[in-house]
């Protein structure tokens, strides 16, 4: 299938004036919530939540948890973020393809629309 990228913007909940466009970003189904690098997320000013341990290929690592607002071709989803000090780029996780009501077609690697289920 190749890798998805995909153009999205990521915006502070609490600062709406605070967005930043991020072109090419990855989509890893393999990741549960979307990953910024610290460098956005401090140019955004997003606040930690917390500190989570989150394994990574290259072993376990710790994380800041933060919150955002996500936005691609129109949809708008408030998802969970990891910040990383390592990892430059910006992966969109699969919990926020569901908030975003997208699914990744492993056919085409193009995303689609997903149903919401409320069973």
């Amino acid at each position: 299938m190749g890798h998805v990228r995909v153009n999205i913007k990521i915006t502070n909940p609490n600062q709406r004036d605070k967005v930043v466009e991020v072109t090419e970003a990855l989509v890893d189904t393999g990741a549960t919530w979307t990953t910024v690098p610290r460098t956005l997320a401090d140019q955004l000013g997003l606040e930690t939540v917390e500190q989570l341990l989150a394994e990574t290929a290259a072993g376990e690592v710790t994380v800041d948890h933060s919150f955002a607002f996500i936005e691609y071709d129109g949809r708008r989803s408030f998802s969970d973020i990891l910040i990383s000090d390592s990892y430059p780029g910006v992966l969109v996780g699969v919990v926020t393809l569901e908030g975003l009501r997208l699914a990744v077609d492993p056919g085409s690697g193009k995303l689609l629309d997903a149903k919401l289920l409320l069973l």
